[in-house]
């Protein structure tokens, strides 16, 4: 790999950058806080992600061309259940604690393939990407809510989750995920929108990329670079993650081939920080909240160097 593709690939990225940096800096002058900082995540998923699903998916598909790409999906599941049976098998290996083995776990094989995945994806690729990335996100998504959070809850204090419930479904069902499903019936059932509503999920889907990088950068002003330890959990996170993760694609990829973009687009959904959602579980069942944050927030700071590395090696 030449050093001018890797700047190429930095480039890609700058957009990015300056975005997150922004949300530091701002939270550094004190225009956000703890308290207001909380509305941006909500507003990305209840509102910016859901109308931008439906806008992309519709402006860019019909019936015909859409069950083709959808058929991909097996490709991120069967990944991801091959990343969860290397992360058990490390978890026991490296005598991982009983209170934060299936966190190791579900932190190992899920990542945050819409929040972190979309602006990324758009930036790297374009919007010709985000069909793709939303495969994804429908793989992760499902496995995350169900193996994930059963992992989570193993490690608490609380008695461990239904592997299928209510509850589970529920979450599955969540707002991106619902705009995902709306968007798909209209093209099965032939249904075009009207152009105002067409452009009004333009416009609030066009919140989704930098109310995403302000709120990384303001969740990165609060980490204490001082309080992170490196530890072999920490390392062999970082090697799922990054390398175990995205080679898993690569390797399903050889028996199951699919379109070129679609395969590069999940090799960096596969190598996008843990899942933030795995710290709120841990911190409902009552297991090792700090451990999960410190993780969590440790692959999101090495997702900076180790993306633009990927987008230059593919």
């Amino acid at each position: 790999m030449s050093f001018s593709i890797f700047l190429q690939a930095v480039e890609s990225l700058i957009s990015i950058i300056i975005m997150v940096s922004l949300g530091y800096l701002l939270t550094k002058k004190g225009w956000f806080n703890q308290e207001n900082a909380s509305l941006l995540p909500k507003l990305v998923n209840y509102v910016a992600l859901p109308t931008y699903m439906i806008w992309n998916l519709l402006s860019t598909f019909d019936k015909e061309t859409f069950l083709p790409m959808f058929a991909g999906v097996i490709v991120p599941i069967a990944s991801m259940l091959l990343s969860f049976i290397i992360a058990y098998v490390v978890s026991q290996v490296l005598n991982i604690g009983p209170q934060r083995k299936g966190t190791f776990r579900s932190l190992f094989f899920c990542s945050s393939s819409v929040f972190v995945g979309v602006p990324v994806n758009l930036a790297l690729f374009g919007e010709s990407s985000l069909p793709y990335v939303l495969v994804y996100f429908l793989a992760n998504a499902f496995l995350f809510w169900t193996i994930g959070n059963y992992s989570i809850s193993l490690d608490g204090r609380t008695a461990p989750a239904k592997l299928i419930s209510v509850a589970t479904i529920k979450r599955v069902f969540s707002p991106p995920f619902i705009g995902f499903t709306a968007a798909v019936l209209f093209i099965l059932l032939d249904i075009h929108l009207p152009k105002f509503a067409m452009n009004t999920s333009k416009y609030l889907g066009g919140m989704t990329t930098p109310l995403s990088m302000l709120f990384i950068g303001i969740s990165m002003f609060g980490v204490k670079l001082r309080n992170i330890k490196v530890s072999k959990d920490m390392i062999a996170l970082l090697a799922g993650r990054f390398i175990i993760s995205p080679l898993a694609v690569v390797l399903v990829t050889a028996f199951i081939p699919i379109p070129e973009l679609m395969k590069k687009v999940f090799v960096i959904q596969a190598a996008l920080p843990a899942m933030s959602q795995a710290t709120v579980l841990a911190k409902v069942y009552e297991a090792d909240t700090e451990y999960t944050a410190l993780l969590v927030t440790v692959t999101t700071l090495c997702a900076v160097i180790a993306i633009p590395i990927y987008m230059a090696m593919i």
